[in-house]
């Protein structure tokens, strides 16, 4: 059966006239009258019975119809939905995130390009750097924002900034009053920290091996948030980056002057999947804005 054989046979049902059917289709009535003899020889029946010049449906006719209006109906809801994913106006963006980023840089990020792109529809996928990467080579997100990429040929990562990790320390900690440290004056502090598996916690273990410390891990979780408010109560240190909604008046965030303590953020993208318009401007609209 093909598809153009159920368009003239609704053009048909709705006419009940082969001639006329034919000049709206813009075919000759024999070209017709044989795409409707293919369709029942298909189907095994007659769909048609003659009543003088006009062809009315039978009882399989009508049923054919309901079906073939429903099919017609979908696949031109489809078209519609094709050509909005199209529109760079219309389209559909999915982006992972790191956890990290969806407090602070998140929502800049979805103000600033809505501002120009209201109609734009933006899909959120927040994960660790691993599981992100791994939605992106699954085909499940169009874009994530992480720390690095898999060693995978197929998977683009491109550098956004360098974002800082402070020392996170209870406002009433001595380390509170320096503006400054280095890594190993927190050799005997109990450390909260990221689980294992996390970038920042992967990040946060390679620079205690640097500085030749065993951090004391006494809690761990999931959120920058959580760590923060344990922080907070006074149940220990972490490593983390700045967060719009940490508690300024109970956490204080100290520099580390040695070593460096910086993780990079990049875009990235799988090269061999086709990029949507709308993708492609949410893109260049982030290296545009955050591209150092």
């Amino acid at each position: 059966m093909e598809w153009q054989q159920i368009e003239y046979f609704q053009k048909v049902a709705q006419l009940q006239h082969m001639t006329k059917a034919a000049e709206a289709l813009s075919i000759s009535q024999p070209a017709l009258s044989r795409s409707i003899a293919r369709l029942e020889e298909e189907l095994g029946i007659s769909l048609f019975e003659r009543q003088g010049r006009n062809i009315i449906l039978n009882q399989y006719g009508k049923l054919f119809l309901k079906h073939a209006d429903r099919i017609l109906k979908e696949v031109e809801m489809t078209k519609k939905e094709i050509k909005s994913l199209l529109d760079p106006e219309y389209g559909v963006v999915s982006l992972g995130f790191l956890h990290t980023l969806g407090v602070n840089i998140i929502p800049d990020i979805l103000s600033g390009f809505q501002i120009h792109h209201p109609n734009t529809k933006i899909k959120l996928y927040q994960n660790n750097n691993i599981s992100l990467l791994k939605q992106l080579e699954a085909g499940e997100i169009d874009l994530c924002l992480v720390h690095h990429p898999l060693e995978d040929s197929h998977i683009e990562w491109e550098k956004l900034w360098d974002e800082e990790l402070f020392l996170m320390v209870p406002a009433t900690h001595p380390l509170a009053q320096k503006e400054s440290i280095t890594l190993d004056e927190i050799s005997s502090e109990p450390i909260i920290s990221m689980k294992p598996g996390y970038e920042l916690r992967k990040i946060a273990d390679k620079l205690c091996r640097r500085v030749n410390i065993t951090p004391n891990i006494t809690f761990e979780g999931e959120e920058v948030t959580t760590l923060a408010g344990l922080v907070a109560s006074g149940l220990g240190v972490a490593l983390l980056p700045d967060q719009r909604d940490i508690d300024e008046d109970k956490v204080k965030k100290v520099h580390v002057k040695w070593p460096s303590c910086r993780r990079q953020i990049g875009l990235s993208w799988y090269s061999d999947r086709y990029l949507s318009p709308a993708v492609r401007r949410f893109m260049k609209f982030i290296f545009t804005r955050y591209k150092g």
